[in-house]
């Protein structure tokens, strides 16, 4: 049998619930960088980009096997 459209289960389907209150922020907003700010910004995530990142040490020991 195959499905057709009327076979849709309609508690499933759309509209979702709304958004819980806690999502939304309210109070102060925050303030704008300055643009010593973002062109600090700028310059770290460039040297950031450009890096790479040491990888973690591996042992120069063989594992042993538990006795």
């Amino acid at each position: 049998m195959s499905s057709t459209h009327r076979d849709v289960d309609h508690a499933l389907a759309y509209p979702e619930p709304p958004a819980s209150p806690l999502w939304h922020r309210h109070g102060a907003k925050a303030r704008p960088l300055t643009d010593a700010q973002r062109r600090r910004n700028r310059e770290l995530l460039d040297i950031a980009q450009r890096t790479t990142r040491p990888r973690s040490p591996r042992p120069t020991k063989p594992r042993t096997e538990a006795s």
